[in-house]
């Protein structure tokens, strides 16, 4: 090993090995997250970060030569060389942020950079910071020149003694304080495979729930009853010739009273829990047939008239639908005379004449319908009511139209919605059907309440919280015990707190996610606080640590439960946070004690 190392030397040991550690950690990232494994792509994946990295390269074989040549104290310029790795760290993550997101295509571009660029300075100081220790040896060759040690020496004889202590234990704090940061940004990593753990869990269990409903039903949008008019035109063409052209007419019910219950059931597949609905619903109104002035009555083809009935999955149908039309019924088969309305639905021929023109067609329809998720309508009538109890209680009413009145509790739900002639675009005589029905469906979504994956998930979004406050109490009683940790130490807290989420996903699969959390958290809080005992040697600080990191996870547990009010509380609570941390480390004396002892001496 030569006595006399260069800035090259250091720059291009630094280069080669954060190049390869780099590359590896995402050549394993690709096998683990999409099952790809090649050594072309690891070569490919190393030869781009080597190209990549080429600009931090020359800026750090120039600022290594600076560093050297302004600073003298070694631990000064080991605290400046990580700064300046952390800030090429956060630029790299900057430019990886616009690489990824695009901010002319993503209206969220702020949270999406600002995820993207966290993670990828998280991924790149942490290969940096591995690189740094493998290369120290080197660095400190470097930066401990025979030339300078003369130097050093001679300015240390010129200096006090006091001094000479102040700045070393003043630079080694600084140089663990950047550790410390360093390895919550390395921790933060493992978070992005627990995420994408948890939403493959997620995902697997939306696939169970789509082959269940594809077994029982889907969701349903119903269009109730309506009556199609066929009538025929006579067309003259410009060389006198005539010909017969075909068209309809459709009639809206001029009353339409829509009364239904909700009844909900839990189908288990394996460890998931899927909730389908039967509903029974009763349509009552009537029809008042007006031909417009332009339509001859003579043209209509009366006998070809249909009743028709839109409903989006035929698989809901739970019995013969039957339709009375004063005092006549009608059996409905599958089949829509025209798809201008509905693309699926029933309908039954009917018997009509001139003489119901302008008379009153009352009607009444029966159903029994089942599905899954969600139970929509449209309000294809003059005047219509919709009334629908329910025995649950967590609906999200949705679509076109809130319900003018709504009553929850803990038994279940009830909701109106009411329309008329003066707030729907369209009379109950269309010609033609110019408008999408889909724009002015309504009804109810009955949600499962916030599941475990989507509280894990939330729970996940908070780790920087776990990490940083855990990490931050270490290092605050470390300095205070005189007792300082390992790096290794703190990465293996950090790997507890990350087990923390593989335990509450994997339990909550099976218990109650309070119950899961309750259980996952006690474990992680009991582990941390022996960990803290067997190493300050005191079961005071290990009551301490099993305090604080229970009020954490405590607070966390508060903020993913809350929705409205999240935001307020987690602020607050951060700020309590911050004012007990300025409170705790009032009394620690950041420099030497015997220094702080000789300072006072000096001054009396």
């Amino acid at each position: 090993m030569k006595n006399r190392l260069t800035s090259l030397d250091i720059a291009v040991k630094m280069w080669a090995y954060s190049a390869l550690i780099l590359s590896s950690g995402i050549f394993v990232y690709a096998f683990f997250a999409e099952g790809v494994f090649s050594f072309v792509i690891l070569i490919a994946v190393l030869i781009a970060t080597i190209v990549g990295s080429f600009p931090a390269f020359i800026i750090i074989i120039f600022l290594l030569s600076l560093i050297s040549k302004f600073l003298s104290n070694y631990s000064q310029k080991i605290t400046v060389l990580i700064i300046l790795y952390l800030l090429i760290a956060l630029v790299y993550g900057c430019l990886s942020g616009l690489f990824f997101y695009n901010p002319f295509y993503k209206y969220d571009f702020l949270n999406s950079f600002l995820a993207a660029a966290g993670y990828s300075a998280a991924v790149v100081f942490a290969a940096i910071l591995i690189a740094f220790f493998i290369t120290i040896k080197y660095t400190k060759i470097y930066f401990s020149s025979p030339y300078k040690k003369i130097t050093q020496m001679q300015e240390n004889l010129n200096q006090p003694m006091l001094q000479k202590n102040q700045n070393s234990y003043s630079n080694k704090i600084w140089i663990k304080g950047l550790i410390t940061a360093g390895l919550i940004l390395l921790m933060l990593i493992p978070t992005v495979f627990v995420s994408n753990l948890v939403e493959e869990r997620q995902q697997r269990q939306q696939e169970i729930k789509n082959e269940v409903s594809s077994k029982w039903a889907g969701e349903q949008n119903i269009t109730f009853a309506y009556l199609w008019l066929p009538y025929n035109v006579l067309i003259t063409a410009a060389n006198g010739k005539t010909s017969v052209e075909k068209r309809s007419l459709t009639i809206l019910p001029e009353n339409l009273n829509v009364t239904g219950s909700v009844s909900t059931e839990k189908r288990q597949r394996s460890i998931y829990t899927v909730l389908l609905y039967n509903s029974k619903l009763t349509a009552k109104g009537n029809f008042n047939i007006q031909i417009p002035a332009d339509i001859d009555t003579s043209t209509i083809d009366w006998k070809n008239c249909k009743i028709c009935f839109g409903i989006s999955d035929f698989k809901g149908i739970q019995q013969k639908i039957t339709a009375k039309i004063n005092n006549d019924s009608y059996d409905l088969s599958g089949g829509l005379p025209t798809n201008e309305i509905d693309t699926t639905g029933l309908s039954s021929s009917i018997i009509l004449s001139t003489d119901n023109i302008g008379k009153p067609l009352s009607f009444e329809l029966p159903l029994k319908i089942k599905g899954s998720d969600q139970l929509h309508f449209v309000p294809l009538a003059g005047n219509s009511q919709f009334t629908l109890t329910s025995n649950w209680n967590s609906p999200s009413f949705d679509g076109n139209t809130l319900p003018s009145e709504r009553n929850l509790n803990a038994k279940g739900f009830e909701a109106d919605w009411n329309f008329n002639k003066a707030n729907l675009p369209f009379n109950t005589v269309l010609k033609d059907f110019n408008f999408k029905k889909d724009d002015y469906s309504f009804g109810v979504s009955l949600l499962q309440p916030a599941d475990q994956y989507a509280k894990t998930l939330r729970c996940v979004k908070y780790a920087i919280l776990f990490i940083g406050l855990t990490f931050s109490l270490f290092f605050i009683v470390e300095i205070m015990q005189k007792k300082p940790l390992h790096p290794v130490q703190y990465v293996l807290a950090g790997l507890a707190l990350i087990v923390f989420y593989t335990l509450l996903l994997s339990i909550s699969e099976f218990l109650l996610f309070d119950v899961a959390y309750l259980i996952a958290s006690s474990a992680t809080i009991l582990l941390l606080a022996l960990y803290a005992k067997s190493h300050f040697k005191s079961w005071k600080i290990g009551g301490v640590f099993a305090g604080v990191i229970g009020s954490i996870y405590g607070f966390i547990f508060v903020l993913i439960s809350l929705e409205d009010t999240a935001l307020l509380v987690g602020s607050i609570g951060l700020f309590i946070i911050l004012a007990l941390a300025m409170y705790a480390s009032r009394k620690i004396n950041w420099y030497d004690n015997v220094l702080a002892e000789n300072i006072n001496i000096q001054n009396i």
